[in-house]
């Protein structure tokens, strides 16, 4: 057995906690101003992830627009959804390994490269028999971003100190929040005015432009270097997850996520705009609109809820309860589907909840997941959240072509209140473990 596999693999909490040196996630964190000023290094990712999500946005709005004219079918864009969840969920374990074995750096930049060439074919999908060609782009399109999301998740503290690590996390979230707003809103407008293909050369556009601002980072020595041999990657972990199962539990929160407040609300949000508050060519301005009071809940609700929990273990993990509860309050208030305004606030709220889950679960993983298989834990979690996406957008999109909207999203309100119970049980459980 080599030295690697006998040495307990630890998180630098647990690392720092030994040594008695401090952790940087109790203490004061820097604000969101101070760390673009001190940082190049998260100023050039956060610079990507900027004008990279801006092209994504215009691409989902294009495509989902664009096939439900072409099919006239809830199954149909159901599929689609499906496709960019389950085509990543193919690739994640690998892509965890890639992350954990190669330049985290090199692998986003080639990752933004690739998918600027695919995106391009996007351009021939002319009638509705071309919808093959636009599922099979889908697939090598979100195929390839597996690489991109645990590789990004897993370079962040490779380039923050533990006092910028809360702030970055949040920021990045908060950055992806704005983008979804802006992104979907000039997405829907470029859509409905110019069509479909603008839309697509734009996003092309964004990915060079992201790997270009990737290029200037630069990486310290020891993030650089691989960190495990992928022949056992695997293996170690899911026995590392299975030995820490609130690391799993953790993980499992953007799975729940996505099943039940995010990727099947997105479907029928297509068919609100298809085919109840029709703005714009196919009802593209709406959806656009919908999307934007999305991405300004999501990004608000964690910023907010920051200020209360900081970077604190315990506030962190109460609020993820929180926040499955506010979601299936907001879905509760879009099911009626009352008038646009209600369904657009209902989606304000719902995202809020949401946003406060997804961005607090991924600041436990960053606090608590080992350098060392930190690629790979970012790659299982990815995995899950894909998986269920998947699941979810193909059940809406069935359910959509069987029932009525209303029915759907008061199920879809319920079900949120079931993670909350589980993760509440499970703190108590976890609370006792600690004290003993």
């Amino acid at each position: 057995m080599s030295k690697q596999e006998r040495t307990p693999i630890k998180s630098t909490i647990d690392r720092q906690r030994e040594t008695n040196e401090p952790t940087g996630y109790t203490g004061k964190s820097v604000g969101y101003l101070q760390l673009m000023r001190q940082n190049p290094n998260f100023r050039w990712l956060w610079g990507g992830q900027v004008v990279s999500l801006l092209g994504d946005w215009f691409n989902l709005i294009a495509s989902a627009i664009l096939i439900a004219e072409l099919t006239g079918s809830g199954l149909a864009v159901g599929v689609l959804f499906t496709i960019r969840m389950l085509a990543p969920f193919v690739v994640a374990p690998i892509a965890g390994i890639c992350a954990d074995s190669y330049n985290r750096k090199h692998l986003l930049i080639i990752t933004d490269l690739v998918r600027a060439v695919v995106v391009l074919g996007f351009l021939f999908v002319q009638d509705a028999n071309d919808i093959w060609l636009l599922y099979t782009l889908t697939v090598l399109l979100f195929g390839v971003s597996g690489f991109f999301s645990p590789a990004r998740s897993a370079i962040l503290p490779d380039i923050t100190s533990p006092q910028e690590l809360g702030t970055a996390n949040t920021l990045g979230a908060a950055t992806w929040s704005v983008m979804l707003a802006v992104g979907a809103a000039i997405g829907g407008l470029t859509t409905g005015l110019f069509g479909s293909q603008t839309a697509f050369v734009i996003d092309g556009f964004t990915f060079a432009i992201s790997a270009g601002l990737l290029l200037k980072i630069r990486l310290p020595r020891t993030s650089s270097e691989t960190s495990g041999t992928p022949g056992r990657a695997k293996v170690t972990v899911l026995r590392y997850m299975l030995q820490h199962p609130d690391i799993l539990f953790i993980a499992m929160h953007k799975a729940a996520i996505s099943l039940l407040m995010s990727t099947g609300i997105q479907v029928i949000l297509v068919e609100i705009a298809k085919n109840y508050f029709v703005i714009g060519v196919g009802g593209a301005l709406s959806l656009g609109a919908m999307y934007c009071m999305n991405g300004i809940g999501s990004g608000i609700g964690p910023i907010l809820a920051r200020r209360w929990t900081g970077d604190r273990d315990k506030p962190l993990r109460i609020s993820i309860s929180w926040g499955y509860l506010i979601a299936a309050i907001g879905i509760a208030i879009i099911a009626p589907l009352f008038d646009f305004g209600t369904v657009l606030f209902g989606g304000l709220i719902r995202s809020i909840g949401g946003g406060i889950a997804w961005v607090f679960s991924t600041q436990l993983l960053l606090q608590r997941a080992p350098n060392e298989i930190r690629g790979r834990i970012f790659g299982t979690e990815f995995a899950l959240f894909t998986l269920m996406g998947g699941a979810s957008s193909l059940i809406i999109g069935a359910l959509l072509d069987r029932f009525q909207v209303e029915a759907i999203l008061w199920g879809m309100a319920a079900l949120n209140l079931i993670p909350a119970l589980l993760w509440w049980l499970w703190q108590r459980h976890y609370s006792q473990l600690k004290q003993e």
